[in-house]
């Protein structure tokens, strides 16, 4: 029916100056009128000219008080004319936000005495606010001072109604030809292919984009983090063992088993299967003698250690625990063969029993580096930290000293955030305990350095992601997938 009313009017007259009114006067919804001339035009049916219009309506606030009339009114006639009421009885009376718009605006026109008791200064306002207001709604046009009273108290705005001004293009007809898009058996058997328009074919027109799967931000960023391993000539260690026992998450890492870390408050213990049966036994018993009465330097912590608790098989704390797994195999092969030096990462989640908030999941990925060979010093540590975060491009690096139960010397690493100006942690790190390592069968002059971070922390940090829940887990947008580009870690 529009498009009929389109091309009909533009037969008899040169042109349509302004589709909204020819939507009106013809009884048209204007989006249909809009719909068919993009169409006409596409077509080149007519030529077509935007039209923007900038019309002031009230906001919903506005509507409201152009209804009940404006605060200052609701309150000053809730105010009665002889004697005063309480303030606080007074602002059971109104909503909320009319009581204190109300008292602010009633005040400054000195229509009433404010105080705990609140009183009529004068008997008669006139509601100046809500008149406006109607005339706006009657489409009349304000004095600069009245609009710019309104918008102040954010009771107008303005609104861009677009149309458009038509006239005849050159392939103008009164009707529009159908042409036939597809060449089907019917066109063939009853011969009409001959005298059938056909629909030219649009060589410059692009194909639907092809459906196709899209990786996850933390994917990516994880991709580019072993990348980097990688150059830096490290080996992946396999971190398929999500369920471990307490024995290599926290025993193997001289881990007291009294320590807060082991309470099922911050650790996920399993019901089934509730224990391991397979621990290298006399590996087990020097552990459980460093425990009780310490050794290789080590005083122990001087209490009963207990196998059962070694047992406990739980959802890991951290991936150390498959480093502490891997260190044991490569000292069992040093004391078979010889010792080889080692340079091993991992990627991977782990589990922590945490309330769930903005900045903490109870379920997140830890990344974790660590070197085995000969003579390494504290020094080698800050060496290969600096050659690995400056590949991140994070040059300003700061260490800070720290405690972790099997590293000494440890520390917390910092690196300086040109977008916030300041110095943010970044890691953790240290030397392996020789505790630790001796245990497993590690001669002396053997010593390990390791560092880990979160990958959810750097990942937020590159693509503006201020809530992990955002991130990961069951309230991810899938458009953040599918619209997020590759992560832009530089590696040097």
């Amino acid at each position: 029916m529009a498009e009929e009313a389109v091309l009909g009017y533009l037969e008899n007259h040169e042109e349509i100056s302004d589709s909204g009114q020819f939507a009106t006067d013809n009884g048209l919804d204007h989006n249909d009128v809009v719909n068919v001339i993009k169409s006409l035009h596409g077509f080149r049916y007519i030529e077509a000219q935007d039209i923007k219009r900038e019309t002031l309506v009230l906001t919903e606030e506005g509507r409201k008080y152009a209804e009940k009339g404006s605060p200052e009114v609701q309150l000053f006639l809730a105010v009665p004319e002889e004697g005063s009421i309480s303030k606080e009885e007074l602002q059971k009376l109104l909503d909320p936000a009319v009581f204190k718009i109300g008292c602010s605006q009633a005040a400054k026109n000195k229509w009433v005495q404010m105080g705990n008791q609140i009183s009529r200064k004068v008997q008669h306002v006139e509601d100046r606010v809500k008149d406006l207001l109607l005339r706006i709604q009657d489409g009349q046009e304000l004095g600069k001072d009245d609009n710019n009273s309104l918008k102040a108290r954010k009771l107008t705005a303005l609104q861009t109604w677009k149309g458009y001004s038509v006239k005849r293009g050159p392939d103008y007809a009164p009707t529009r030809r159908r042409t036939a898009t597809d060449l089907t058996r019917e066109h063939l058997l009853g011969g009409d292919w001959r005298n059938i328009e056909f629909k030219e074919y649009n060589f410059s027109a692009k194909g639907p984009p092809p459906e196709s799967g899209h990786l996850h931000p933390l994917n990516k960023v994880k991709e580019r983090f072993k990348n980097i391993f990688r150059l830096m000539n490290f080996e992946e260690m396999p971190t398929n063992k999500y369920v471990e026992s307490s024995f290599w998450n926290f025993d193997a890492l001289s881990q007291p088993q009294q320590h807060p870390a082991r309470d099922s408050h911050d650790t996920f213990f399993l019901k089934a299967p509730e224990t391991t049966k397979q621990l290298p036994e006399d590996y087990v018993e020097l552990v459980k003698r460093v425990h009780e009465s310490g050794g290789y330097g080590s005083r122990g912590y001087g209490y009963e250690w207990k196998k059962e608790e070694a047992n406990k098989n739980l959802l890991r704390t951290h991936t150390t625990a498959i480093s502490s797994r891997m260190l044991y195999a490569l000292a069992q092969h040093a004391k078979q063969q010889s010792f080889t030096p080692k340079k091993y990462f991992s990627i991977d989640r782990v589990f922590r029993n945490e309330a769930v908030d903005r900045t903490h999941l109870a379920e997140f990925h830890q990344i974790e580096g660590l070197v085995c060979d000969r003579g390494l010093t504290l020094g080698h540590l800050i060496g290969v930290l600096q050659d690995f975060f400056s590949r991140l491009g994070m040059d300003k690096l700061k260490f800070k000293p720290a405690y972790n139960p099997y590293t000494e010397p440890s520390m917390e690493i910092f690196s300086y955030h040109e977008g916030l100006k300041k110095w943010v942690e970044i890691g953790n790190s240290g030397m392996f305990r020789p505790e630790m390592l001796r245990p497993m069968g590690f001669s002396e002059d053997v010593n390990v350095i390791a560092w880990g971070l979160s990958l959810e922390r750097p990942t937020m940090i590159l693509y503006g992601i201020n809530n992990i829940r955002d991130l990961f887990g069951h309230k991810v947008d899938l458009g953040l997938i599918k619209k997020n580009p590759l992560c832009l870690i530089g590696i040097r």
